[in-house]
């Protein structure tokens, strides 16, 4: 016999704000995507849906090409996330 989930059905933020691209420079819509430790989160974790989990890798790419985020993050010194100013 199936059980009922436990957990909330998951959802894309992103189409629920309505956005049309993810921008590299918007640190606040990558952060929902991204670990403490600056990782960027799998969409089955996420929910986020296909479209926008490709921009938002391409963007956080961008961003920590830009050193806007953080490649590796001192796991030693965490204080908060890794994309805080």
């Amino acid at each position: 016999m199936a059980e009922r989930r436990k957990f909330a059905k998951k959802y894309c933020k992103y189409s629920a704000m309505k956005i049309d691209n993810i921008d590299y420079k918007n640190l606040d819509l990558l952060k929902i995507s991204m670990s403490e430790r600056g990782k960027i989160m799998p969409r089955r974790l996420t929910g986020t849906s296909k479209r926008y989990q490709e921009q938002v890798e391409l963007a956080i790419k961008r961003a920590r090409h830009m050193a806007l985020v953080p490649y590796i993050v001192n796991t030693k010194n965490i204080v908060g996330a890794a994309y805080s100013k």
